[in-house]
């Protein structure tokens, strides 16, 4: 297996192991696309084994206003048989290590319990604007001020939001 940054040619295997990843879903996929389409900024790796991608993981930027206040991590994908063998770790472990990453404040929309083991904690500020109380919202590095509401990139919205109940069965947003 190897790790490499994202490449435009690499792009439409994304997308299509995004919609392998989250079956019955288009956001992920969606929206990835439209963040690209638009030049946001992100940081995108890839697992590759055998010339195929079998994994995803990207942080975009995170807002306080108008002002950067870290990076979300989201979406992250493994390709459906490859899930349960510890892909996903070793890709978010590599992601963390990067310079890039390292030293940002980190949110990310998840299951609580598997993104504990990497240090994230649950929180209660700031707000996240997609999960009601929180529940399922986390951070890594967190100095961000009371009362804040993060803010995500205007795709995270433009592209249609899923409902709640499917919201918790994916590990990222």
């Amino acid at each position: 297996m190897k790790i490499q940054k994202l490449t435009d040619e690499n792009r439409p295997r994304v997308y299509a192991l995004l919609q392998r990843a989250f079956p019955g879903s288009v956001y992920e996929a969606a929206l990835v696309q439209k963040l690209h389409e638009n030049n946001r900024p992100m940081h995108e790796w890839i697992c590759i084994q055998t010339s195929k991608v079998i994994a995803y993981i990207a942080f975009s930027t995170a807002y306080h206003g108008k002002n950067i206040c870290g990076l979300h991590l989201a979406p992250m994908a493994v390709a459906p048989d490859f899930q349960k063998q510890g892909v996903g770790t070793e890709l978010l472990r590599f992601a963390l290590r990067q310079e890039a990453i390292k030293n940002q404040t980190l949110f990310v929309l998840g299951e609580p319990a598997y993104y504990q083991r990497f240090g994230f904690e649950p929180c209660r500020q700031p707000v996240c604007p997609f999960d009601t109380n929180n529940a399922h919202f986390l951070v890594m590095r967190n100095s961000s001020a009371p009362g804040l509401v993060v803010g995500y990139e205007p795709e995270f919205k433009a592209v249609a939001t899923p409902s709640p109940p499917q919201a918790k069965k994916r590990r990222s947003r």
